[in-house]
């Protein structure tokens, strides 16, 4: 079998955990911050971690991850 091509974007945002959950940063965090409250955007700072429902495509995405 050959090698399977990484995807570029995928490997740049997401992580794959110890226990093999998909972490992810949040979304909304980049610009127009002023009409956001000071505790949304500290709360978009902490990681997350990607639904269920996509964690079979992701790990796909970033197979040697």
């Amino acid at each position: 079998m050959p090698k399977i091509k990484t995807h570029s974007g995928a490997k740049k945002r997401f992580k794959v955990t110890k226990n093999g959950k998909i972490k992810r940063a949040h979304a909304f965090k980049s610009h127009i911050l002023n009409k956001k409250t000071t505790k949304r955007k500290r709360g978009l700072r902490k990681a997350g971690y990607a639904d269920k429902t996509n964690v079979k495509a992701i790990k796909l995405l970033i197979p040697y991850k």
